[in-house]
């Protein structure tokens, strides 16, 4: 069954993901607000915000999810290579608000931008109470690529990253699945697939299969210190 939920500010609950229209795909409910309370509960249970500028706050929750498996994290010869000769820094929480400044300028032929004022201060909101992480790329101490993203119920929802020079934030989504592995933490939520990162190894799981995963993690969360640290990509 298909239903558009109009939300309100007065209640931070979500409708089942099932009601999602199928046309457009996924699209779960309109309006609310970017409260951490509703953000952190809407993670939860696989939704994710995603809108245009000057449109209404908008709810997905994709029929299909676009999914990274840290463990197969695909690294061709090319990018072997250029890792192999990189001079490139990786750190996590150095920089989480100019990440996400950078990830909200406005890509190459597009006029503006879905991080708009409110949604930089929501996750900036988040960061300040350990929920959402920044992975950075330096070279020569200038910041030139990153991510950015939400660490909820054992599982990396990734949700914006930018590049200034050639694999910077290839790199950091490698780096990233290698520092999460490490701790026992296996999935990167992509939310929707694009021919760049089913090129590094993601795939597409049912949105019934990605809740099941999020749920079997509700009472876990796997023993993380994210201080500012430089990690390996190695």
């Amino acid at each position: 069954m298909s239903q558009l939920t109009i939300l309100n500010n007065d209640d931070i609950s979500f409708p089942p993901v099932q009601y999602a229209l199928k046309d457009p795909d996924g699209l779960l409910a309109i309006g609310g607000d970017l409260t951490s309370q509703r953000l952190i509960n809407a993670y939860q249970h696989g939704i994710f915000p995603w809108f245009n500028e000057d449109d209404p706050l908008m709810w997905w929750s994709p029929t299909m999810r676009c999914v990274i498996y840290c463990k197969d994290f695909y690294v061709n010869k090319s990018f072997k290579k250029f890792l192999n000769k990189c001079r490139f820094k990786v750190t996590i929480n150095h920089a989480f608000d100019a990440v996400i400044n950078h990830c909200r300028l406005p890509r190459k032929d597009e006029c503006g931008t879905w991080i708009d004022d409110g949604m930089t201060n929501a996750y900036i909101g988040l960061h300040a109470k350990k929920i959402t992480h920044s992975v950075e790329v330096w070279h020569d101490n200038a910041l030139v690529g990153g991510l950015y993203g939400v660490f909820i119920n054992n599982t990396f929802c990734g949700e914006s990253m930018f590049s200034f020079m050639p694999n910077a934030s290839k790199t950091a989504l490698l780096a990233l699945s290698k520092f999460l592995s490490k701790h026992n933490v296996n999935l990167i939520d992509c939310q929707i697939d694009n021919p760049h990162l089913l090129s590094l190894g993601a795939v597409l799981i049912s949105r019934d299969e990605f809740v099941c995963h999020l749920s079997g993690h509700s009472s876990q969360m796997a023993s993380i210190n994210w201080d500012p640290k430089e990690i390996s990509f190695e």
